[in-house]
């Protein structure tokens, strides 16, 4: 069996557990979750076509009708068995301290989830999902690099044990935990479809990939006249262009943020439904995103950096003042800076960064260290004192000439903001201060608890 690794991980050891001995009872998954599982053994053959397509065709052109029937006869049953018989060795149970789940067919895993180091428990819903009414619950747990996961359960089956396990991480009794239900939510915001969709297409990404691939295929087609070196190049562009905005516009559609105990909750999608949870007092690093061509309508991007989660969006686009109201709920206390209050680099800057040194800009407060960076895509990156892991002062040789630095600073998500090309001196004295803030920062920091 598994034990709680010292990093709050968990460790799988490959061979068959002991039934529990501490009487709690183990449940398993949705009746359609061998249908997930049976595409196992046809996907290998899939990718075997993939990797060798050449004599995936040879074997097929030998291949006689009754043959193919025989072979189609052994798969589908052999499928189906694998995808039954991984279902019924799937089960989880939860107990006082901790979530079970027990998974493994030929080599069996054991996965022991301490309640209190989950800090977020997201419901994802795929379409086929939907329509089956089930849906997936996904972990995020401190200390591990992927999210475990419990893929399938009824939609309401979720959503209360989603409730369960976060009743019991903050604290409540197990007997009470299941009778608490999920916490009331108000909501926030609602992005329209309308917004989402301008938005999109005044993002110069968006353009930019779609010049390329009218450009680009007409430039080889020109050199080459050769269809397929045209086709090669062209689909692929003209698929990444379809990423960056149809593919943006499903995702994130219908996008809602709502306030509730456990944190804010996010939900979107248009196929794939998502709900998700920003856990309190986990977040590292909010970002403030200002395209160029956003800037007339005063419209934003909220990005998150998350420890050990990845969650990475909390509103695709909102009016400033609004989005500013929402980052006050994910960093309480916090104000964001406004223009005239950020410092610009000396202009010696402009020696090592022509012109995209004025896109350049710091701002301490008492609550946050603030730093710009962009010229046409202005990002405003807020990294509270108490998320601070470390400081750093860096200088290049033409720096040094110039007397200037950059100042780095380190957060718990294994993410850096830099404060670019800031006096010598300055910098110096905010390696020193910085530091101070951040031990004071940790020292008066409030508790990351749910439901707190």
């Amino acid at each position: 069996m598994t034990t709680p690794g010292t990093d709050g991980g968990t460790r799988a050891a490959e061979h068959v557990p002991p039934p529990p001995a501490d009487g709690v009872t183990e449940r398993r998954l949705h009746p359609v979750t061998p249908l997930r599982r049976a595409w196992a053994p046809v996907a290998v053959l899939v990718g075997w076509a993939v990797h060798d397509p050449d004599q995936a065709q040879r074997q097929l052109t030998r291949l006689t009708t009754t043959h193919l029937l025989i072979g189609l006869a052994v798969l589908i049953p052999a499928a189906g068995l694998y995808g039954f018989l991984t279902w019924w060795f799937t089960h989880y149970a939860v107990t006082d301290t901790e979530l079970r789940i027990r998974t493994g067919l030929l080599f069996r895993r054991t996965a022991h989830i301490r309640l209190e180091r989950i800090q977020a428990i997201d419901v994802t819903q795929p379409l086929l999902a939907r329509v089956a009414g089930v849906a997936k619950l996904k972990l995020d747990v401190i200390g591990t690099g992927k999210k475990d996961e419990l893929a399938f359960l009824g939609a309401d089956e979720a959503r209360a044990l989603r409730a369960e396990l976060l009743a019991r991480a903050a604290g409540f009794a197990p007997e009470t935990a299941h009778e608490v239900g999920e916490a009331p939510a108000r909501q926030l915001l609602r992005v329209p479809p309308g917004v989402l969709a301008v938005s999109l297409l005044l993002t110069g990404a968006t353009w930019g990939t779609l010049l390329a691939a009218v450009v680009v295929p007409t430039l080889l087609w020109l050199a080459t006249h050769n269809l397929w070196t045209v086709l090669a190049t062209a689909l692929p562009l003209v698929g990444a262009a379809g990423a960056s905005s149809a593919g943006r516009f499903v995702g994130e559609y219908d996008w809602t943020v709502a306030e509730s105990q456990d944190g804010l909750r996010i939900d979107h999608g248009l196929l794939d439904r998502a709900h998700e949870t920003v856990p309190p007092g986990r977040v590292q690093t909010v970002r403030i995103v200002e395209p160029l061509l956003w800037r007339r309508r005063r419209w934003v991007r909220v990005e998150l950096d998350v420890a050990g989660s990845s969650n990475s969006v909390l509103l695709p686009v909102a009016p400033r003042e609004i989005a500013e109201a929402v980052v006050a709920r994910v960093l309480p206390g916090v104000s964001v800076p406004a223009a005239p209050d950020l410092s610009r680099p000396p202009r010696r800057a402009a020696r090592c960064r022509p012109l995209w040194w004025r896109g350049y800009g710091l701002a301490v407060t008492d609550a946050v260290f603030a730093a710009r960076y962009g010229l046409l895509r202005r990002t405003l990156a807020l990294v509270p004192h108490a998320k601070v892991q470390s400081v750093r002062l860096a200088q290049g040789p033409w720096q040094r000439a110039l007397r200037l630095a950059d100042v780095r600073v380190d957060t718990g998500a294994n993410k850096t903001v830099t404060a670019r090309l800031r006096d010598a001196d300055e910098a110096a004295g905010l390696l020193d201060g910085q530091a101070e803030r951040s031990r004071t920062g940790r020292r008066d920091a409030p508790p990351d608890r749910w439901m707190a």
